[in-house]
């Protein structure tokens, strides 16, 4: 049995941080610069999966807003803690997670989705509407296809439900979604509302 809650991250944290975890221009911070620009003033935003905090949670502090980070692997949690020591994070499943007991303005999910089994991902996206107050905004990455790959830095199976299946598991949690798109790497992006 797997004991590993981190999808294999864990494992891999030091190479992770070496290649990802210090590009504050990396996969998704135009995206979420740009995604950030719609949230009101000193919005409080949860960043799941956020590893290091770069550069996700980098961006949305920059922008002044209340960041508070969730991650699996404890030694990327320390780098966020190390990045962002006054930030709330905790170090927990998502599947498992109360983020915090309170509702947020926006949950951001780069990178994480597609690593979940289908039905974490089914529940995850009915959690975020759980906790994000009305007209809260929900960003996730997963590919536009219905896919299953390994993964390059775990070597675990990744899986998108596709984007036929994420446009209905949202409207049955009660989002709309207001925009799909692509950035340069090629990653997608779904951005959606909580009526």
């Amino acid at each position: 049995m797997d004991t590993d809650s981190s999808n294999g991250y864990e494992e891999i944290a030091r190479r992770f941080i070496e290649v990802r975890g210090r590009n504050v221009n990396g996969i998704g911070a135009a995206t979420v610069r740009k995604w950030s620009e719609a949230l009101p003033q000193q919005a409080s935003v949860l960043d799941l999966g956020c590893g290091t905090g770069i550069p996700i949670s980098g961006v949305l502090v920059d922008r002044g807003i209340a960041v508070y980070g969730i991650d699996a692997s404890p030694a990327l949690l320390a780098a966020f803690r190390e990045n962002f020591p006054t930030l709330p994070a905790a170090c927990e499943r998502v599947e498992e997670s109360t983020f915090f007991g309170r509702r947020f303005d926006a949950i951001v999910a780069i990178g994480l989705v597609f690593l979940l089994s289908e039905e974490s991902q089914e529940a995850l996206i009915r959690k975020a509407a759980d906790h994000l107050l009305s007209g809260g905004r929900l960003l996730f990455t997963a590919p536009a296809s219905e896919v299953e790959w390994e993964d390059t830095l775990t070597g675990r199976r990744s899986a998108s439900l596709g984007a036929k299946r994420y446009r209905t598991l949202l409207a049955d949690a009660g989002f709309s979604l207001l925009a799909e798109y692509t950035d340069a790497g090629d990653n997608h992006y779904y951005d959606a509302v909580k009526a």
